[in-house]
């Protein structure tokens, strides 16, 4: 399976980079400078050493290392794009690199006429995100530490408004703000091993980052209070019997059995007519919200958004010639 590798935040490197546009490779670096002179200003990154400089050995500014990829796949799933979380020493944790690398690529999907179907997948063996970055949240004080919950909140906010489908692998611990990012995405698939749970009362803490609303609404009110008093972990198989997942299966060899049914369910997505797909997901999202007769008026808003598309005379017409449909998001 083809594909194609966008690295963010920090500069890529190799032959790949050279497949990108010259105003992402500008936004980028610029960002990625930015970026690394906000954190040297905060004392997270060392000073710069005047004399490799003055000798040319030391030509830019530390740059923090990647911890969120976004990977575009090819071929037959052009449209499915990936986000592989790849903090290997940290599992995943939240820390503000992390964060602002991952707010980087949601805002870059956000924009993205040409994206589908969208998977968050962790690229960390048994893992897929362990949650708050206890040694950073350790060292903020009381303001610090609402700050960071606040952009933690934005994070899976912004998410959660993705146009397009999104789906959560969770092939191994998704636990706190792990599994808030799981339930910010519209689907979920788990393998049965995996471990989550919203486990902040365990920490003197409760779920800040939308876990306490998200999860009531997809298992029911007395489900989700259950899991957040007593901070319970459930394995795959035991989120998806209460709803909380989608689909659960046998964990494989290779660890990313959540991945590979993630995937298969994109590509049950990706034929269908792409701006219906976004249509019907901003129906469903603002309607559960409000009373039953506005719903209805939400839905009637999105239903005329779709009647002058190309997309929707195509399904007629391949509906009438009997033939599969072709759709082009117009």
């Amino acid at each position: 399976m083809a594909a194609v590798v966008l690295r963010l935040l920090v500069r890529p490197r190799g032959s790949l980079w050279r497949i990108q546009s010259l105003t992402l490779h500008r936004r980028h670096h610029q960002t990625s400078r930015v970026g690394a002179h906000l954190l040297a200003g905060a004392g997270l990154l060392p000073p710069r050493n005047k004399g490799l400089q003055s000798r040319g050995l030391l030509h830019c500014e530390a740059e923090p290392a990647v911890e969120v990829d976004l990977k575009r796949l090819e071929g037959k799933d052009n449209g499915i794009m990936e986000v592989l979380m790849c903090r290997h020493k940290a599992l995943n944790a939240l820390g503000h690199v992390f964060v602002s690398q991952m707010q980087e690529v949601v805002s870059s999907l956000s924009s993205d006429s040409a994206v589908r179907v969208v998977i968050f997948r962790s690229l960390v063996p048994n893992v897929f995100c362990a949650g708050a970055d206890l040694k950073e949240r350790a060292l903020m004080d009381n303001t610090e530490s609402d700050l960071y919950v606040h952009g933690l909140r934005s994070l899976m906010t912004q998410i959660a408004l993705l146009p397009s489908p999104t789906i959560a692998a969770v092939d191994g611990a998704a636990l706190g703000g792990g599994l808030e990012l799981a339930l910010a995405c519209d689907l979920r698939t788990a393998a049965h091993s995996a471990q989550m749970g919203l486990i902040e009362t365990t920490r003197g803490l409760l779920p800040g980052a939308g876990g306490s609303q998200r999860l009531p609404r997809m298992v029911g009110i007395t489900q989700a209070k259950e899991l957040i008093f007593t901070g319970r972990r459930v394995s795959g198989q035991e989120a998806q019997e209460m709803g909380l997942v989608n689909r659960a299966v046998e964990q494989n060899q290779s660890g990313d059995a959540a991945y590979r049914e993630a995937l298969h369910l994109a590509r049950e997505i990706l034929p269908q007519a792409p701006i219906a797909v976004r249509m019907a997901k901003e129906a469903i999202n603002r309607g559960v919200e409000v009373d039953i007769s506005s719903a209805m008026a939400i839905e009637r808003i999105c239903y005329a958004r779709v009647i002058p598309t190309r997309d929707r005379q195509e399904g007629m017409a391949a509906f009438i010639e009997k033939r599969p449909p072709c759709y082009t998001g117009e």
